[in-house]
């Protein structure tokens, strides 16, 4: 008589959904988790840029902040606008990623900036603090911008003015181009 109880070579998830699904758990569980933060780049009439001053670090900084658990990156730069400066947004394409390295207290990170368009006259002036995280907030020229925003932010905004022109999202590792 054949034997016919040859083994079952079905991957684990089609014999044992159970037991992939605990898989899939001890893997989450174990695997590194990353900080994502996403930005919004938002101009004026003039081809200024939106800046705001934090009260809780040093410099000023592009609208946005960091998501929260399970929130995707162009939901939580919306989030952070609205909450920030009392504005719905819908925000554009993805114009910068970047990798931060692990520094100080801080595990690595991934960075987003997405396309907040421009706002016209009115929409500008209309802008109000939302929150007691920051001081202020205001247009300012590329330029100027450059020099009230901490080094590696003022790179990642250069990169997202220049996806901006040449509609070519940016991958950056520290905040220097990734070219392969």
């Amino acid at each position: 008589m054949p034997d016919n109880s040859m083994a079952d070579n079905r991957p684990l998830y089609e014999r044992d959904p159970e037991a992939w699904q605990a898989h899939l758990a001890e893997g989450n569980a174990k695997q590194a988790r990353k900080r994502v933060g996403a930005d919004v780049l938002i101009r004026n009439k003039q081809g200024h840029v939106l800046l705001v001053n934090p009260r809780y670090k040093p410099g000023w900084d592009l609208p946005g902040g960091m998501a929260e658990a399970n929130e995707p990156p162009h939901l939580a730069a919306e989030r952070e606008f609205r909450e920030e400066l009392s504005m719905q947004l819908k925000v554009g394409r993805l114009l910068v990623v970047d990798w931060v390295a692990p520094h100080g207290p801080w595990d690595d990170g991934l960075m987003f900036i997405f396309d907040g368009g421009t706002l016209s006259n009115d929409q500008s002036m209309a802008l109000r603090l939302g929150d007691e995280e920051l001081l202020a907030h205001q247009f300012s020229s590329h330029h100027d911008a450059r020099t009230l925003l901490r080094p590696h932010v003022g790179k990642r905004l250069t990169y997202a003015l220049d996806a901006v022109a040449t509609g070519r999202c940016h991958y950056l590792l520290n905040g220097a181009m990734h070219v392969r």
